[in-house]
Parts: C-alpha cells; structure tokens; sequence
C-alpha cells in the first residue's frame, strides 16, 4: 500500500482565517449580554412567529427555489419590478453570489478597510484580488477608493453605514463617485443598516440605481426585521445584474419558513419599524452618554457604536467579558458595541465607565 496522504486543497486555505461570529460570555454572577453581533433585542412580531409556525407544518416539502412571493412582496415594497429582485441566503450569501457572478482570477474587487470582515475572505475565496482601501476619518475615502480603479477593477462594495464604524457617506459624495466608476464596473451598495439612517443627506440606494445599469442595492432581513436566524437578502438592480446573479443561487438555500417571515416581516413593517425607532433612540443616549464621560465616538448611523481603542482593544473586551457583556473586538483597532435593550446598555454603559480612557 502507498503511504498514506491527506487531500489537496486549494492554497488559498493555507493563509484562510475562517470568519468568526460575535461570541457569548457569561459572568462569574450568571449575567450575560451579547452585544457582539449586531442583533435586533426583539424577537419576531407575533404575525411573523405565527407565519413561521405555519411554515413549518411543510418543512417536508422543498421551499420554492425561484422565492416567487417572496420576491414579488420585495418588489412591491421597493417599487421596482420583480425581475429587478435577487434573493439569497442573508446578505452575507448575497455578496457570495455577486462574487460569483463577476470575480474570477486576475480581477480585482475594492472595498474600504476597515469594512464588513467577510469582504476580504469571499473575495479571497472567488479567487479575485482585494484591493483595500484605509478609512478617513473613520467612514469611506471614497476618493482614493476611486482612484484605486484599474481596468481589472471588477466589483466595488460601498458599505453604508459601514460596519464597523457606523459612518456614513452622503449623496453627493456618492453620486460624485459613481460617475468616476467605468460603465463596466459593477458598485454593490451595501446597506444592510438602512433602517437606522436619520441623517437625510444619505440617499436611499433604491433612489440611484434607475440610470445606472452598474450600481446594485443589498439589503438584509437579519438586522432591523430581526430574522438573522432564518438568512434572508435581497439585491435590487438592473434586470441585466439582476438576472445574472440568480444564476448564482445555490438551489434552495432560502428555506420556506424564512420565505414566509419574510412575507410576513415586510407586511407588519410599520409595527417593525417603531422598534427600530426605540433602537435609534437607545443608540443616541449610548453615544451621548459615552461622550459625557470622555469616550470618542464616531457620528453613527447603525445599530452600534465604535470605540477607537488600538492596543488596548483586548483588554477592553476582556473587561466587558468579565461583567458578561460581550463586545466584538477588532484587535489593535477597536471594539464595536452593538445597541441592545435599555438594560444590556446600561450594563455596557457600566463597564465602559470603569474601563480606563481618559488622558
């Protein structure tokens, strides 16, 4: 017998970091408060428990590969026709399915940096080159990142608000930037916060693609709908772009019972977005009372606060540990803090008191 050897995998896995979620801790006392992943605090709306519930009797059944209702009730709410509508597995199994769609070995996709962790390791994995461009200021430069456009230059993710620093860029500065964009290139707007934006000079992506065929809009269920267990996105576009990335759907990867929360999510969307309204306000009084107490903390227009911590961004997140408040931690940049209920702040607001931060 030959001597025994192990599988050939691709090289890419050999400097691979798999991605990894924001973590549950739990006190000495028995406390914990996860505010490591930026979650909805409130569980489903009783119509969507129910709609789930009814689902489930025909979890035997395979959902429905095309998400027809689905994807007509997204259409109907964007006011765009139904073949300008892909849907995925999350927004994260989205950008899978763009990358699949136009990346290939020798293109190069652009991004801020820091951004949303999994651009660099679905890029990496499509084989495509990462260009990365610093933050200024802690939101996009989007003028350098314009000028990081070669003619390999395939795909372009604008992430806003970006995760995780909860900046914004503002619609002449978009519109500015896009029209520097070859025709060829296709921009992935990332707004998976949507629903947390107050500042009104950030346009709505729905309200900019309409005359530009290379401009993609993404959008998650998982944050302001509260369904980050079922992994529900949804991209509006062109129905060129559009099309094109169905033809990267991973067959059934949106099971029926996300289907029918999703349905149901977007029927009670005024009851939905009340909470989110008890979101920002909890999101505002976090960052003032941060403030107060001598914490610099970027403007944010997202369901969590960034704390610029460089080398001390370990030792924070281990004192939030201790008290059972976990935090996701960037190392040697800084922590982000997603806004939960009144008392996982509080109990956030705690720690971060007693942590030193003063000069």
């Amino acid at each position: 017998m030959s001597e025994a050897t192990t599988p050939r995998f691709r090289s890419v896995l050999d400097r691979f970091v798999a991605y990894k979620p924001g973590k549950v801790v739990v006190s000495p006392e028995g406390r914990s408060f996860k505010l490591s992943s930026n979650e909805s605090p409130h569980g489903p709306l009783p119509s969507v428990v129910d709609a789930i519930g009814e689902a489930a009797r025909n979890v035997n059944r395979y959902p429905d590969n095309n998400a027809t209702a689905l994807t007509e009730a997204i259409a109907a709410f964007c006011g765009v026709p139904a073949d300008h509508v892909a849907v995925g597995c999350g927004s994260v199994g989205m950008t899978q399915m763009l990358l699949e769609a136009v990346a290939e070995p020798g293109a190069e996709v652009v991004y801020a940096w820091r951004s949303f962790e999994a651009y660099p390791l679905l890029v990496s994995l499509s084989g495509a080159t990462a260009v990365q461009v610093p933050l200024r200021d802690e939101t996009h430069d989007l003028s350098a990142m314009a000028a990081a456009i070669t003619d390999r230059t395939r795909l372009i993710f604008l992430c806003n608000p970006n995760n995780p620093t909860g900046t914004v860029v503002r619609r002449a500065e978009i519109e500015a930037f896009l029209d520097r964009v070859p025709s060829d290139c296709l921009v992935v707007l990332d707004e998976a916060y949507r629903e947390y934006i107050r500042d009104d000079a950030v346009p709505d992506g729905l309200t900019l693609y309409g005359d530009r065929p290379n401009l993609a809009i993404l959008r998650t269920f998982s944050k302001a709908y509260g369904l980050a267990g079922l992994r529900i996105g949804f991209l509006a576009a062109h129905p060129l772009v559009a099309g094109a990335i169905r033809k990267t759907f991973l067959p059934f990867s949106v099971n029926s019972v996300a289907q029918a929360a999703g349905i149901a999510s977007l029927a009670a969307r005024d009851e939905l977005l009340e909470r989110v309204e008890g979101t920002v306000k909890e999101r505002d009084r976090v960052r003032d009372a941060l403030i107060a107490d001598g914490w610099t903390v970027p403007p944010t227009e997202a369901n969590f606060v960034w704390l610029r911590l460089g080398a001390r961004t370990m030792e924070f997140s281990e004192a939030c540990d201790a008290q059972g408040v976990s935090v996701r931690p960037f190392p040697g940049e800084g922590a982000r803090v997603s806004i939960g209920s009144p008392e996982e702040n509080d109990a956030f607001l705690a720690v971060a008191k007693t942590f030193p931060h003063r000069d």
